[in-house]
């Protein structure tokens, strides 16, 4: 008979999209992750009762909270898990640390670099979690294979961009994203924040940068567009590029990598591809590859489908999930965790910083 497996129950504080994407996650991770964990969608919280309760029922929580100063700190909480506007990141997760729960956050980790700071040395000695879940998008983490084997050479050029059109949309402008006291920035901490947690992960850290950004609305608070320029500590030179006025892109979320080697594209409109190009072909032979990253022997491909059938979005945060698991059975550091996020926090302050003095900022 197999052992039985430990019980950890979650409190979730918010109850919108990405809520959905985290139960989701909670539910499937036993069909796909051998772990020794069960979970137990105890209690979500969030403020809107009425909206709440039908969350609830759908995504299968047992209990409703209006407070989550009510939950964090309850003895049959193991987990609590943050999805709620970024102002609130901080509070919440210092309340969870200081009644010992794990604890996970989505990005970008805090409003600003004060906080998160005081969050990662919180959670120092506890395990947590930070939602940067295109690492565990398979073409990815096979990009990261790639590189590491030396496929792609010295690397010259680290390109990154990620495009949508939610900023042209008068109705989302009401929305938390697009206030300051609510969001501490708008594109940069919304979509930069992505594009530079995988550049560190595949490319490692950044040495300077200068910035601009633009606000396409009269009176908003927050930067619609970002671009920024790089210098990365291994000597390549980088470009990254955000903006909610990608009018034509819904989630246009890619890089371009270029080496000695060859080159690396992706983008995640089209997450099950990865494009490669090998300089070490004949010449007559060199041409771009694009691979389908769903088996056999790529990532994830033994956890989820056969190959040549494809995931989605949702499977990323179920690998997260999974990953994070596995290394708490194994009592191993999860990345990215609060640290990782924090130091992606102090390259944001930068481009801020940056952007606004119009002088390149080191780091």
């Amino acid at each position: 008979m197999p052992e039985p497996k430990r019980q950890l129950n979650i409190a979730m504080i918010g109850s919108g999209f990405i809520a959905r994407a985290h139960s989701n996650a909670f539910h499937q991770v036993n069909h796909f992750f051998d772990v020794p964990f069960s979970l137990g969608t105890k209690v979500v919280c969030a403020r809107d009762g009425e909206k709440l309760e039908a969350f609830a029922r759908q995504w299968e929580w047992q209990e409703t909270a209006l407070d989550w100063q009510s939950v964090v700190t309850r003895s049959d909480i193991d987990i609590v898990d943050i999805a709620v506007p970024n102002a609130l990141h901080a509070p919440i997760a210092l309340a969870a640390a200081k009644a010992g729960k794990i604890i996970f956050a989505e990005k970008p980790l805090a409003a600003s670099v004060e906080e998160g700071t005081k969050m990662a040395e919180a959670v120092r000695d506890l395990p947590n979690l930070v939602w940067f879940n295109y690492r565990r998008v398979p073409a990815i983490a096979l990009a990261k294979q790639w590189i590491e084997e030396g496929r792609v050479g010295q690397i010259y050029h680290y390109r990154a961009y990620y495009f949508n059109q939610s900023g042209a949309d008068p109705a989302k402008g009401q929305t938390w994203r697009y206030h300051r006291s609510e969001a501490g920035s708008g594109a940069i901490g919304d979509l930069l924040s992505h594009l530079l947690d995988t550049a560190r992960y595949l490319n490692g850290e950044i040495r300077d940068l200068s910035a601009l950004t633009k606000t396409f609305v009269p009176g908003r608070d927050v930067d619609d567009a970002v671009l920024v320029m790089a210098h990365f500590r291994n000597g390549s030179v980088g470009s990254f590029e955000a903006s909610r006025f990608g009018v034509g892109r819904r989630n246009g979320n890619g890089f371009k990598i270029y080496g000695s080697k060859g080159s690396l594209a992706f983008d995640l409109e089209e997450m099950n591809r990865l494009q490669f190009f090998d300089a070490t072909d004949p010449a007559a032979l060199q041409a771009a590859r694009n691979v389908l990253v769903t088996g056999p022997d790529h990532p994830y491909s033994s956890n989820f489908w056969k190959p040549g059938h494809l995931i989605g979005y949702e499977h990323t945060f179920i690998a997260t999930l999974g990953d994070f698991l596995t290394a708490l059975a194994r009592k191993e550091t999860f990345h990215p965790n609060f640290q990782d996020a924090q130091d992606t926090q102090k390259i944001l302050a930068a481009v801020e910083s940056s952007a606004a003095s119009g002088e390149w900022a080191k780091l």
